[in-house]
């Protein structure tokens, strides 16, 4: 009888078929193709696999890629915030326009925002003849690359903030500023503790969104070899090249530096949320 009600009390329409539903799909979305890229690198020699990742042009995409999403992400993580705590505590005529543009790059084709920034950053364009005007080229330069990251990645790190800013009770800084409390000591020892885990992880989805974009970046970064060049631009080049070990090299590579780079931040979101619980 026991065993007969722990049957009824389990999940519907049962935990053993849809953990059978949910390892399925997580085999041929993630698993099949991620165990394809590493089993072909395997058939690569390490002299292969070790002159394709180490070219000096991948290391000069490597580096772009790397910082530029860097760069990028805490940009988004100081303004992210901003935004999110004006949508969250403000009242505004507009404020629904507002809150919709956030999902705008989730919306837009990439390709398609890409070509937008160039419309408006290149030194003909709205915004980039101004620039231009100071001698600072934005289109076809890293500065270009950096701002296709943090335009794709706003929404990741607002749409992680806002719903912890909403949890967040105003009485709290309420009765710290009761207290004694500066407005900074409120901010640093009663919002940060609440916000960084959410911080942390909005930093890491756009960190790790940024690294592998390719279509906003493409247009507006001019693609050049040594300077422009991202490496997931490199990935597809080397592809239509049929040059597959190099391809799944650098692309393996990548894999498995986001990787890291997840799993670092995790720890990091972990030990802020056990030092600031206490």
């Amino acid at each position: 009888m026991m065993f007969s009600s722990a049957r009824r009390r389990s999940v519907i329409p049962g935990f053993g078929l849809t953990l059978g539903f949910s390892l399925l799909y997580l085999t041929f979305i993630f698993l099949i193709p991620v165990g394809s890229l590493l089993l072909y690198t395997s058939l690569m020699s390490w002299e292969e696999f070790w002159r394709a990742i180490s070219h000096p042009q991948v290391v000069a995409s490597y580096k772009l890629s790397f910082s530029a999403a860097f760069i990028g992400a805490a940009i988004n993580l100081v303004f992210g915030a901003l935004v999110a705590w004006v949508l969250v505590r403000y009242s505004f005529p507009g404020k629904w326009l507002v809150d919709g543009l956030i999902d705008l790059p989730f919306a837009l084709p990439t390709a398609v925002a890409g070509i937008a920034l160039v419309t408006l950053y290149a030194s003909t364009g709205w915004v980039g003849q101004y620039f231009h005007a100071f001698g600072i080229r934005i289109a076809y330069t890293q500065i270009g690359v950096v701002l296709a990251l943090t335009y794709i990645g706003l929404p990741f790190v607002v749409r992680t903030v806002q719903p912890v800013l909403e949890d967040l009770e105003a009485e709290l800084e309420e009765a710290s500023a009761s207290l004694g409390a500066g407005r900074l000591t409120t901010v640093r020892r009663v919002i940060l503790p609440a916000l960084l885990p959410a911080l942390l992880t909005g930093f890491a989805l756009a960190f790790a969104r940024a690294i592998g974009e390719y279509g906003s970046v493409v247009f507006i970064s001019g693609n050049l070899p040594y300077k422009t060049e991202i490496t997931p631009l490199l990935i597809v080049a080397k592809a239509e090249q049929y040059d597959y070990n190099g391809a799944a090299a650098i692309g393996t590579v990548m894999l498995l530096a986001a990787f890291v780079m997840l799993l670092v931040i995790n720890f990091l979101q972990w030990w802020s949320s056990r030092r600031f619980a206490h």
